[in-house]
């Protein structure tokens, strides 16, 4: 390496730490002005972790003035931009505590509800964070204005939370299905209907409640075989009944088919 490519390596190493320690001395100087101006541009720029970071060292300088609110906003919402979802949420939380009647607080307190709304997990997994974000985006909705510009989103983000917990309920009763637990299967699933009856998954629901009575009634002794076949023959009606169009409808009406026959045979 020549003299002049090291003197130019040395030149913009210097310069990088020089920045650096520029920053480093504004974050833990009280010159607020000074802060506030760089927060702000490095928020502009994107740069959403140091701009938290900065906003954060001012909070307690700024608490009680004019500038108190803004701080405290725009700290929560880099760190909703840098997709620290987790300090954000307990950001915006305290913000809708604080400054109730600030400008800001309206959109506070939504990108709190979409960092509750993020740290949900699949339909998979425990719904306790689902739940508890459901109950909050409820309240919202409840206490906003209907021609709040965050209604649209906060429905779509109910709905997509409601079908997990639809979800979770119905795969729950259908894997006793799976394991060919065919009574235990019926009782969960018409249970599932029984806590909600506008469950996402009521066609499938139904489906398998009957396909579990058929099933247990096949492998039933023969003695039990027509009442638990009568059971299933419910089951059918009352699913074409809802599902005339479904598309489980030619695999049911065979097997209704099939027990209309089976029946048939015992009365004779």
């Amino acid at each position: 390496m020549n003299q002049r490519k090291i003197t130019a390596l040395g030149v913009l190493l210097l310069s990088l730490f020089a920045c650096k320690s520029q920053y480093e001395i504004l974050l833990s100087s009280n010159d607020v002005d000074a802060k506030y101006k760089v927060a702000m541009e490095l928020f502009n720029e994107k740069k959403y972790q140091k701009a938290a970071q900065l906003f954060e060292s001012m909070a307690v300088l700024t608490s009680g003035t004019a500038r108190d609110d803004t701080v405290q906003y725009y700290w929560g919402l880099s760190n909703y931009r840098n997709k620290d979802y987790y300090t954000a949420e307990s950001n915006f939380d305290r913000f809708v505590q604080n400054f109730p009647r600030s400008p800001f607080a309206a959109d506070a307190a939504f990108y709190r509800l979409d960092c509750l709304y993020r740290a949900t997990y699949r339909w998979e997994l425990d719904q306790t964070p689902t739940r508890t974000c459901m109950s909050h985006i409820t309240e919202y909705m409840r206490e906003s204005a209907p021609d709040d510009i965050h209604m649209e989103v906060c429905r779509k983000m109910l709905a997509d939370l409601q079908d997990r917990l639809d979800r979770k309920d119905f795969e729950a009763g259908r894997q006793y299905y799976l394991m060919e637990q065919y009574p235990s299967a019926r009782i969960k699933l018409q249970n599932v209907l029984k806590n909600n009856a506008n469950n996402n998954y009521r066609e499938d629901v139904l489906y398998y409640t009957a396909m579990s009575a058929y099933h247990y009634a096949r492998l039933s002794v023969w003695q039990k075989q027509k009442e638990r076949y009568l059971t299933f023959v419910d089951d059918y009606l009352n699913f074409i009944g809802e599902y005339p169009e479904s598309h489980y409808r030619k695999e049911l009406d065979g097997v209704y088919r099939q027990v209309q026959k089976i029946i048939g045979k015992e009365n004779n």
